[in-house]
């Protein structure tokens, strides 16, 4: 793979830049939606109880994966910081520009992917 030109790095950083910050608005947001539910009893049936209770449980399952992913772009970030955005550290080879535009976060190749999932 040919190393990142500097218009596809600048590209790149931007992205980075505007996800890190969409997504840290996004878990402000999800973050209110997990909140603890507090009903009451005599306004609310067991309907309605359980709709908000599975409501939460879906806000924090899905607060938990934008953390993850702002992490990753916090990282990412860093990398661009030490010259070393682009270059899989599994196999020291560089990451195609197609594959960090889709998913600018990442810090593996797609070999080095597929086989870190294998693993799990």
């Amino acid at each position: 793979m040919k190393p990142l030109t500097s218009k596809q790095e600048k590209q790149l950083k931007t992205i980075l830049q505007s996800l890190k910050a969409g997504l840290q608005k996004t878990l402000q947001q999800t973050s209110e939606s997990a909140q603890p539910v507090h009903l009451d009893q005599q306004a609310f049936g067991r309907v309605s109880r359980g709709g908000a209770l599975q409501q939460q449980s879906m806000a924090k399952a899905s607060e938990a994966h934008i953390k993850k992913r702002l992490q990753m772009t916090i990282k990412a970030l860093k990398r661009f910081e030490a010259d070393e955005y682009g270059f899989c550290p599994g196999c020291d080879q560089s990451i195609g520009f197609p594959r960090l535009e889709a998913r600018p976060e990442t810090p593996l190749c797609i070999q080095c992917q597929s086989k870190a999932e294998q693993r799990r």
